[in-house]
């Protein structure tokens, strides 16, 4: 039986639905599938948006135990990863990369060297930068939080065989790229939207 039919309403999935958000058809192309697959297309973005949500909760569990926002957490992330590549990072790049101004950057680094997360010393080869690092006490933190969780994405996704991650990574890739996609009516500045909700 499909989901539209089913008698035990599910609200997450049929926020999903295009036979109840779209039953019209106007914005989404359903009609030539079968229902059985249009079951199967809705858990698929269902499960996405469970994993989203997962995230969000991890992110802010994560966040409330080391008591940082996410753009502390993000930066905290990226100077972590360049330690391990052996890469020396200063503010420009930690700028860059969270794409935010240099002051508000250097208003983050003040903070976080405040609370004990970071530190600054002078560039080896650059008498104009610093050096940012992770101080032991919160690189520790990070293992103890994010650390573990990437390690249990890590086995699930290297459980998957070769050809079903090379659809995955076809997959996910394919959304990203319609994220970053302006929408026509974005462009022409019209309110009506192109497609249904999906949070």
């Amino acid at each position: 039986m499909s989901k539209a039919n089913s008698t035990r309403w599910d609200p997450a999935a049929s926020m999903l639905d295009p036979r109840i958000v779209d039953p019209t058809g106007s914005y989404v192309r359903y009609a030539g599938l079968p229902p059985e697959e249009l079951d199967q297309v809705v858990a698929v973005l269902t499960a996405i948006k469970a994993w989203r949500e997962s995230e969000d909760r991890t992110s802010l569990e994560s966040r409330s135990y080391m008591r940082l926002n996410e753009t502390d957490m993000r930066a905290l992330r990226f100077v972590i990863a360049a330690k391990n590549a052996g890469v020396l990072v200063t503010a420009g790049m930690l700028a860059g990369h969270l794409q935010i101004s240099t002051a508000s950057i250097t208003k983050m680094l003040d903070r976080l060297e405040k609370a004990g997360h970071i530190t600054r010393s002078p560039h080896p080869d650059d008498r104009r930068a610093v050096v940012i690092a992770v101080t032991p006490a919160t690189h520790a933190d990070a293992r103890a939080t994010i650390g573990r969780k990437h390690a249990r994405r890590f086995d699930v996704a290297a459980a998957l065989s070769p050809a079903e991650r090379e659809v995955v990574i076809g997959f996910l890739n394919s959304l990203a790229e319609l994220e970053e996609e302006a929408e026509p009516s974005e462009e022409a500045g019209s309110a009506e939207p192109t497609s249904p909700q999906t949070d």
